[in-house]
């Protein structure tokens, strides 16, 4: 059962004659699936539908021909790639990804939506060497599953949305460094092995493990670049302040990855010399008619170049008083906006909406704690604005099978 866009555009008596013959169908496979639950269950079990994690299947072999074209162009056909040719996942590739993981290859780390496939961790490595990853990567991988399966991420609804709204990854800690994720000049571009094929191999598990197969079951009307791969990590060496981890509460040493559900990164370019002036500058662009900022960001992400977050801190700003001024000054005037919208806005973003001065604005934050500030890139007067999604980011350290933190990726290699 399909219900075909547009929804947000139309009527709501045309949408109820719309969701009718859906509900009717949802309620109907419900009891059917409950009945069947039923009558399997043991005689002395209550019905139970769920899956032993443990008990996941690993995934099965598929046998090509020993050439790279015929495999590409198989996988391709299966819709098992993001349209770039893959490095075969050979049992030897396989076996080299796993050695950097302590959990049992068919050990899942949950299903994955909205095809709810089993994210087992040999699945993801299976995906991982696709993707061109080298094994020492992996680590980081299996934490950004876990991050994008937390339920606030709502990977759900990013899967599925017409919203080009994709996992952006940000590492920190000094796993970053060992690994040579890149948080330098050039980080959203090419030239960086970790930074691209960790994101990637995120896209591929949650086309081949979630099914988020484009003009299928992921409706993105138009995407974006980041959905192939958005993969960093923050500055730390050149930030004036504490990094994203440490303001979540983890100790430095601890490595991280934090999933964010944005748009494509947009470029802000100013040459304040005064950090108000600049911070009102980046204020204004992050809060833009049209963007997702506006519509449904339940975070907005901001990632501050070393050159601007250096005025900022030269001139007695820390990182709150930073978060502070951007969210007194991104607002957008309602006279921007249009009447249309300011109806929709009224019903998504009601706690955003104030007047200030006699104007009517919309704030693009409902507080300040959800404007997310890293440092990251080179040289340069440039930061970035990531609209966010209906999505919050999560933070996860990565650890052992135990939950016990690593300090580095060697620990967990198998001889």
């Amino acid at each position: 059962m399909y219900v075909s866009h547009p929804i947000v555009s139309v009527p709501h008596p045309e949408m109820r004659e719309r969701a009718e013959p859906v509900m009717a169908a949802i309620v109907e496979l419900a009891t059917e699936t409950e009945a069947y639950a039923n009558r399997t269950a043991g005689p002395h079990t209550a019905a139970d539908t769920s899956r032993p994690a443990a008990a996941a299947m690993v995934g099965e072999r598929v046998t090509v021909a020993d050439d790279l074209e015929a495999i590409f162009e198989r996988f391709a056909s299966e819709g098992w790639t993001d349209g770039l040719p893959i490095v075969p996942p050979t049992e030897e590739r396989v076996a080299q990804m796993l050695a950097f993981s302590d959990l049992d290859p068919s050990f899942s780390l949950g299903p994955m939506p909205p095809r709810w496939g089993e994210a087992t961790i040999a699945k993801l490595a299976v995906n991982a060497v696709m993707a061109g990853c080298k094994p020492e990567y992996f680590p980081v991988i299996v934490t950004a599953v876990k991050a994008i399966l937390g339920k606030p991420f709502n990977l759900y609804g990013i899967q599925g949305t017409t919203n080009p709204a994709s996992p952006v990854l940000i590492v920190n800690g000094p796993i970053a460094r060992e690994i040579g994720v890149n948080a330098r000049g050039n980080l959203f571009g090419p030239g960086f092995r970790a930074n691209a094929t960790i994101g990637r191999a995120i896209r591929l598990i949650m086309t081949t493990i979630g099914g988020g197969v484009p003009q299928q079951a992921d409706k993105s009307t138009l995407g974006n670049p980041a959905k192939f791969t958005c993969c960093f990590a923050e500055n730390e060496a050149n930030s004036p302040w504490a990094p994203l981890h440490v303001e979540r509460g983890f100790e430095a040493e601890t490595s991280t990855v934090t999933a964010f559900g944005g748009a494509a990164p947009a470029n802000i370019i100013d040459k304040s010399k005064t950090a108000y002036e600049m911070l009102e500058a980046i204020a204004r662009a992050i809060a833009v008619s049209g963007s997702n900022n506006m519509f449904m960001s339940q975070e907005a992400l901001l990632v501050l170049g070393p050159e601007h977050a250096s005025i900022a801190a030269r001139q007695g700003f820390d990182k709150k008083r930073v978060r502070q001024t951007l969210f007194e000054h991104a607002r957008i005037p309602f006279e921007q906006i249009g009447q249309s919208n300011a109806d929709v806005l009224g019903v998504w973003r009601g706690n955003c909406i104030e007047d200030v001065d006699g104007r009517r604005t919309l704030r693009i934050a409902e507080k300040p704690e959800d404007i997310i500030i890293v440092v990251a890139g080179g040289a340069g007067n440039h930061s970035a604005s990531i609209p966010g999604w209906y999505s919050q980011s999560v933070t996860l350290p990565l650890t052992r099978a135990d939950g016990t933190p690593i300090r580095s990726v060697a620990e967990l290699k198998k001889e």
